[in-house]
């Protein structure tokens, strides 16, 4: 169950993450933050970013194996990785509707299910 809740809590907080970090572009292109300064954005994404770690820490503190949890370090990373980037892909193509998926995203996406399966064996 512990390895269900470290998934569930990372998906929430590359959410988060991805939202902390791209969202503010989205922001500009709407016109809503065109007149903030750049420590304006920068407080902003830090404030979203503040969620992100109250979920990611548990998580990693959940999922580690020095915990209890069933994953090693390189597994939990690997995972938060995949994770991070099929999250931005999602979001990503919610906010900005003119991100399309090319060949090499699904490749690059091949490679990342191949590096879960190595770091697993």
């Amino acid at each position: 169950m512990s390895a269900f809740y470290t998934i569930l809590l990372l998906i929430a907080s590359n959410v988060f993450m991805t939202l902390a970090w791209y969202g503010h572009l989205k922001l500009q292109q709407t016109g809503v933050s065109n007149n903030w300064p750049l420590i304006g954005v920068i407080t902003f994404s830090w404030i979203i970013a503040f969620f992100e770690y109250c979920l990611m820490v548990p998580a990693n503190r959940i999922g580690f194996d020095g915990n209890g949890g069933p994953f090693s370090l390189m597994q939990l990373k690997v995972i938060q990785e995949v994770i991070a980037l099929v999250v931005f892909c999602v979001v990503a193509n919610v906010l900005f509707q003119g991100q399309q998926l090319q060949w090499n995203h699904f490749a690059a996406f091949l490679c990342l299910i191949l590096a879960v399966y190595f770091i697993f064996k």
